[in-house]
């Protein structure tokens, strides 16, 4: 049974930080590549951001220079720092497994909130 768990979001004031984390199981982690995404309230669901199998990473517009995704392949996990939090980040972030067409897994969520 695959799954996938985040953990790390809560509240932060905006200029703040946050460490999020995926710890997945079921899977050969490394084979994968992995995501985040975010979806706010009344919006769809966004890429935050990405990492390849090699370590490739690639951001949305809205977060690069802000956030940064890195996996550990022998911890099973892959983690988003956020940096320089604004509200506009609030949402709730998805982690996501990819491998080809047929193998994606997403986590359940995880919740993060950016107010004063």
């Amino acid at each position: 049974q695959v799954q996938l768990v985040e953990s790390g979001g809560g509240l932060v004031q905006p200029g703040g930080s946050l460490r999020l984390s995926c710890s997945a199981s079921g899977i050969i982690f490394s084979f994968y590549a992995m995501g985040w995404y975010r979806q706010a309230p009344g919006k769809q669901r966004e890429l935050v951001g990405a990492i390849t199998r090699s370590g490739s990473t690639n951001y949305a517009d809205s977060v690069k220079g802000r956030f940064t995704i890195s996996r550990d392949n022998a911890k099973n996990t892959v983690y988003l720092q956020m940096n320089s939090l604004k509200p506009e980040d609030t949402a709730v972030y998805y982690c996501n497994a990819k491998l080809g067409v047929t193998g994606v897994y997403w986590g359940q969520g995880t919740q993060v909130t950016v107010s004063s």
